[in-house]
């Protein structure tokens, strides 16, 4: 029972009441959870959070993943994923090329289309928008997921509108949503030591909002695991939190674990799974009001995955059918991230969650026994 939880919670017992009583926490809560030892105090409490959001279903969507290329003008220091053309291992697709990859899930049943990349140096809006255009020909009923921040912001500046302005573009042209990636960490000091060339947050923030404000509503991420401290993560989330106020148009809220295969902050070892654990748990209990919390199988892997919904996580992305290489060439144990429906079902069951197929936007397609 929650109630025998909260009164052995010693220290922390102030603040497992205001969770119980649906009260925001401070600061100074946040930075206590995940400075506190007692993992199985963290994950009672974070359970009972989103079983008061989601009660005991666990989500999923069938979905695939087009990356357009892995050339990218930023350089930062833990992307394991960006190349130089004329490397062996660049890619830079062309449209006909995307297209044919849409192609094979035409009769599949999909329901999203997943699109992220590196930063090309010398393709615009336009070149983008297209290719949202003849997706749409080809799946009409597809929602797609297109771009991080990073990404709009650089080719809609190549195409010298304004965020606003070029939001507007690509959503008359197909784009349906945006993903939560490139927030990376906040705190400028750190961001300027991982990933200074690559736009501010203020700028992250501002397109999220520019697309909420739109009608576009997009998920939020936090890269964690690296050199930031506790602090730097409750001042990441806080401002996500404050953003969520304002607009509400953020779906879900995904923690990327730092990954250190193949890239230049390689010295810095990886975090144990324990404090992948108390993550969930504290950004489940933080963020009181973002509704899903992604436990992302292809970067976690599936046991690690697994266990996260028992720390708060409702949601386990989607099918992908091996169509993302951005974990994989990080160093990921899946290697070829895929699952069918009947896997995914397994996988969420077996966990003692109830799986529930999902649009883009959390609207429930067929609840699974």
């Amino acid at each position: 029972m929650i109630e025998t939880v909260i009164k052995n919670a010693g220290n922390l017992k102030p603040v497992a009441e205001k969770i119980y009583e649906g009260e925001r926490l401070t600061f100074e809560d946040g930075v206590a959870l995940y400075n506190s030892g007692n993992l199985s105090l963290l994950a009672s409490l974070a359970l009972f959070a989103k079983r008061r959001m989601s009660g005991d279903k666990v989500f999923f969507n069938r979905n695939f993943h087009i990356e357009p290329t892995n050339i990218c003008v930023f350089g930062c220091k833990f992307c394991s994923y960006r190349r130089k053309k004329g490397d062996n291992d660049a890619w830079d697709f062309d449209i006909p090329e995307m297209l044919d990859i849409c192609r094979k899930y035409a009769e599949k049943g999909i329901t999203e289309v997943h699109i992220v990349g590196g930063v090309h140096p010398h393709r615009d809006l336009h070149f983008y928008g297209e290719l949202l255009r003849k997706i749409k020909e080809i799946l009409p009923n597809a929602h797609i997921k297109g771009f991080t921040a990073v990404e709009l912001d650089y080719m809609i500046r190549n195409a010298g509108y304004s965020i606003e302005q070029g939001l507007r573009i690509l959503k008359d042209y197909g784009l349906n949503s945006i993903p939560g990636g490139g927030a990376e960490i906040f705190n400028e000091d750190i961001r300027r030591t991982i990933c200074g060339d690559k736009a501010p947050s203020h700028t992250w923030l501002q397109i999220h909002e520019a697309a909420h404000n739109a009608g576009l509503p997009s998920n939020a991420s936090m890269l964690y695991g690296h050199i930031e401290s506790y602090e730097h993560r409750i001042e990441h989330l806080d401002r996500l939190r404050q953003l969520q106020d304002k607009t509400g148009g953020f779906n879900a809220f995904i923690p990327l674990k730092y990954k250190n295969i193949n890239n230049s902050m390689s010295s810095i070892g990886e975090i144990h799974t324990m404090e992948v654990m108390k993550n969930f748990a504290v950004c489940r209990l933080f963020l009181d009001n973002i509704a899903h919390i992604k436990s992302y199988w292809p970067m976690l892997g599936k046991d690690t995955a697994q266990l996260a919904l028992n720390f708060g996580a409702d949601d386990v992305d989607g099918t992908i059918d091996d169509s993302t290489k951005i974990y994989s060439m990080a160093g990921s144990e899946e290697t070829s991230p895929s699952m069918t429906v009947p896997e995914m079902l397994r996988f969420i069951s077996s966990a003692g969650f109830k799986p529930v197929e999902r649009d883009s936007l959390y609207n429930e397609i067929e609840e699974q026994n």
